[in-house]
């Protein structure tokens, strides 16, 4: 078994070719868009700029959501990581958080989160801010819980746009997440993050363990090609 208690995912020919089908696709028609979108996710009507991943297409997002909509968050201080359309941070907020943060390297998506904070009543509480990761944060504790549904797929981004897409190679773009978020999390806080049954669970459990979190599947949802996993993160 893989240190996230799996067996890895197996590419074989006609995997790869699904999965680079689907990518050229969707970078084509979806990610490298010229013009912004409204569309609506989760409860939430959202404008989805350019570059921005867009949170109807691609599903982690409204799984995200609805995972979200079953805690009680209330009084917490959050930070959704890769925020994208921000509606990971609208629904951390819709959950009853004091304080989101809504954080993305892309600053086209910070602007967006805010916006559609503003636009859906939360903009007194929903706060988007670019910055690679955690980095924009000072490392001390300051977040009860943390968010981040990361891109899914290793590999070396064509521009931005891909950035929600592509990770890097072996993952590089997040490389930093796990230890970032281990210096930035109060006691007692947790971690949730996203993975993709296609994601290299292997190098994703190793440097979890290594930042010293111990983890669990919080909830897992299954579509046609793949598998959204959700893990809860908790300080040994």
């Amino acid at each position: 078994m893989t240190t996230l208690d799996r067996q890895p995912a197996q590419h074989g020919f006609f995997r790869r070719g699904l999965r680079a089908f689907i990518h050229f696709f969707s970078y084509h028609l979806i990610l490298n868009r010229q013009s912004a979108q409204v569309t609506r996710v989760g409860g939430f009507k959202l404008s989805v700029r350019p570059t921005v991943f867009h949170p109807r297409f691609f599903l982690s997002s409204k799984r995200f959501v609805s995972f979200l909509d079953g805690l009680d968050l209330r009084d917490k201080v959050v930070i959704d990581v890769g925020t994208g359309s921000g509606v990971i941070a609208l629904a951390a907020a819709r959950a009853g958080s004091q304080t989101v943060i809504a954080a993305d390297i892309n600053p086209n998506a910070a602007m967006c989160a805010a916006e559609n904070a503003r636009a859906n009543g939360f903009g007194e509480r929903v706060h988007g801010i670019a910055s690679n990761l955690l980095a924009a944060f000072a490392p001390r504790p300051m977040f009860d819980v943390i968010l981040s549904s990361p891109p899914k797929h290793a590999g070396e981004p064509r521009d931005l746009a891909d950035r929600g897409w592509h990770a890097g190679p072996a993952y590089r773009d997040v490389a930093d997440l796990f230890d970032q978020a281990r210096e930035r999390l109060k006691p007692g806080g947790k971690a949730y993050v996203m993975v993709s049954s296609d994601s290299d669970l292997d190098l994703f459990g190793k440097r979890i363990q290594e930042a010293g979190f111990n983890m669990k599947v919080a909830k897992e949802y299954s579509i046609f090609i793949e598998s959204f996993i959700l893990y809860e993160l908790t300080v040994r």
